[in-house]
C-alpha cells in the first residue's frame, strides 16, 4: 500500500536534457569561479562565472571581459570543453561512451539520444550517433590543420596549435569565443575579418556545423539530390539564400560606411560581408565592428541573428526551415490557398501553427528583453534588442554593451541563452505540457475582424 501511495518521479526526454545542460553550466561556473582559472589568480566572481558558463555551454559567445584577458590556461579549456559539450549535445558524448563500452542502449536512453539531437525516429538514433563524433571531430580536425599553417608564419608552434584548435572547435559548435586578446582585446575576428584562408575556413566549419547533423548524414548517404527529403532540400536551398543575400545586402548597405566596409578594397569588402553573412546566423564572430553598423545594417543582422541555423545542430534561432515555413505560409495565404505545399508535398497545420508559435514567442521576448537592457543599462534600444536577440538566438555578437549591462540585464541574457540552446518550443512542450490536452468543453464560433 505503501508503495502504491508513493509517487514516482518521471521526466520526459525535454526535461532531462533541459536539466542536463543546466547541471553541466552549474559545473562549469564553479570551475571558473576557481582562482587558477582566472589569468590574475583570483576568483572571477560567481556572476561572471555564471555568465560566462552559460555563455560558452549555450555556444553563445557573449562575455563579460575579454576571452584571453580574463582566463587562464586551465580557464580556456574549460570554455572549450564547455563548448564542445553545448554544441555536439550532452546526450551525443553520452552515447558515444556507451558505444565505445559496447552497451546497448534502452528505449528510454533512444528516445532521449533521438530528441537531443533532433531526430524524429527513435531507430534512428543508433546509426546516427556512430557518425557524428567520428564526423565532428574529424570535421574540426581538418579545420584546425588549415588554420595551424595559416597561423604558424605569424606565431610559435604551440600558440598556432592553440589558436587553430580552440578557433576551430568554437566555429564548428557555433560559438563565437576567441582567443586573440593578446593581440587586441575584445577584437574578436577583426585581425583577419578580410584574411581568406581564414574567413572561408571558419565560414565551412560553422555552414557544416549550422546545417544539422540529420542532414550532412543524408547527404553522405544519398548522393542523388532527388532522393533528398523534403527536409534537406529546405535546409540546403533556405541557407544557400540566406549566405547570398545576406552577403548582397551588406554589400550594398556598407559598402561606403568608412567604419566598417568603405575603407577596405573591393575583394576585402566582399570577403568581410560575406563573412558577416555567415557569422550573423549564430556563429558570433565579429569580422567587423557590430557597434559600427548603420542602423539598416543593424536590422539586417538582427534578422539573420533570429534565424538562426537549422534544427539538430550546434547553431540556434528560430531555424531555417521554421523560417521558410512560415514564408510559405504567408505566400499561401496572400494567393488564397487553404494549405502550404513546396515540393509536392503538404506542410501538416499542427507544424504551421507550431513555427507561427515559436515565432512569436520569439520576437515578444527579443523586444521585451530589448526593453529591460534599455531601461536599466546605458544602451539605446537598437542596442538592446541587438543584444537581446544575440543571447536569444545563440548567437554572440554585440554592439559592446555586454560589460555595461547591469545586474539584472546579465540575469536576463543568462536566462535568454539557456532557453535559445535548449530550446522554447522544447521547454514549453517539456514542461508544461506533458501530455496534449483536449478542450472538454466546445463554444459556438463567431466571427471577429481581422486586419
Amino acid at each position: 500500500m505503501y508503495r502504491n501511495r508513493k509517487k514516482r518521479i518521471s521526466l520526459t526526454s525535454s526535461q532531462s536534457i533541459a536539466l542536463v545542460f543546466a547541471f553541466v553550466i552549474l559545473l562549469g561556473t564553479l570551475l571558473l569561479c576557481l582562482p587558477f582559472a582566472s589569468r590574475s589568480g583570483e576568483s572571477c566572481g560567481l556572476r561572471t562565472a555564471l555568465f560566462t558558463a552559460t555563455s560558452s555551454t549555450c555556444v553563445t559567445g557573449l562575455v563579460l571581459a575579454d576571452t584571453w584577458t580574463q582566463w587562464s590556461g586551465f580557464g580556456q579549456i574549460v570554455l572549450l570543453c564547455l563548448i564542445e559539450i553545448g554544441g555536439l549535445g550532452f546526450m551525443t558524448i553520452a552515447s558515444t561512451l556507451i558505444f565505445a563500452l559496447k552497451r546497448k542502449m534502452n528505449m528510454g536512453q533512444r528516445l532521449l539520444i533521438a530528441q537531443s539531437i533532433g531526430s524524429d525516429g527513435i531507430g534512428d538514433a543508433d546509426r546516427i550517433q556512430k557518425k557524428i563524433l567520428i564526423g565532428c571531430l574529424s570535421v574540426e580536425s581538418i579545420g584546425a590543420v588549415i588554420l595551424f599553417f595559416r597561423f604558424l608564419p605569424l606565431y610559435s608552434p604551440w600558440v598556432s596549435l592553440k589558436l587553430s584548435v580552440f578557433h576551430a572547435v568554437s566555429a564548428f559548435c557555433n560559438a563565437g569565443f576567441d582567443i586573440f586578446g593578446f593581440e587586441a582585446p575584445g577584437s574578436s575576428m577583426m585581425l583577419y575579418g578580410t584574411d581568406t584562408v581564414v574567413v572561408l575556413t571558419l565560414s565551412a566549419l560553422i555552414i557544416v556545423g549550422g546545417i544539422g547533423f540529420l542532414v550532412w548524414d543524408e547527404l553522405v548517404r544519398i548522393r542523388r539530390a532527388k532522393k533528398w527529403s523534403v527536409y534537406t532540400k529546405l535546409v540546403l536551398i533556405t541557407t544557400a539564400a540566406l549566405l547570398i543575400g545576406g552577403t548582397l545586402l551588406f554589400c550594398l548597405l556598407e559598402w561606403n560606411n568608412p567604419k566598417t566596409l568603405g575603407a577596405m578594397t573591393v575583394p576585402q569588402k566582399l570577403t568581410a560581408a560575406f563573412f558577416q553573412s555567415v557569422t550573423t546566423r549564430t556563429a558570433g564572430f565579429a569580422g567587423i565592428d557590430q557597434g559600427a553598423l548603420t542602423d539598416s545594417g543593424k536590422a539586417v543582422t538582427m534578422l539573420l541573428m533570429l534565424i538562426g541555423g537549422s534544427s539538430g545542430s550546434t547553431a540556434g534561432g528560430l531555424k531555417t526551415v521554421t523560417f521558410i515555413v512560415l514564408m510559405l505560409f504567408l505566400w499561401s495565404r496572400l494567393t488564397g490557398k487553404d494549405s502550404v505545399n513546396v515540393f509536392h508535398r503538404t506542410i501538416p497545420g499542427k507544424q504551421i501553427l507550431n513555427a507561427v508559435t515559436l515565432c512569436g514567442l520569439m520576437i515578444l521576448l527579443a523586444f521585451f528583453g530589448g526593453a529591460v537592457i534599455c531601461a536599466t543599462s546605458p544602451a539605446s534600444f537598437s542596442d538592446g534588442l541587438f543584444e537581446s536577440i544575440s543571447a536569444l538566438a545563440t548567437v554572440g555578437l554585440s554592439t559592446g554593451i555586454t560589460p555595461l549591462l547591469s545586474v539584472p540585464a546579465q540575469l536576463l541574457i543568462i536566462l535568454y541563452m539557456y532557453f535559445g540552446r535548449v530550446g522554447i518550443l522544447t521547454l514549453s512542450l517539456g514542461f508544461l505540457q506533458e501530455k496534449a490536452s483536449q478542450n472538454k468543453i466546445k463554444y459556438a464560433e463567431t466571427n471577429l475582424l481581422i486586419g
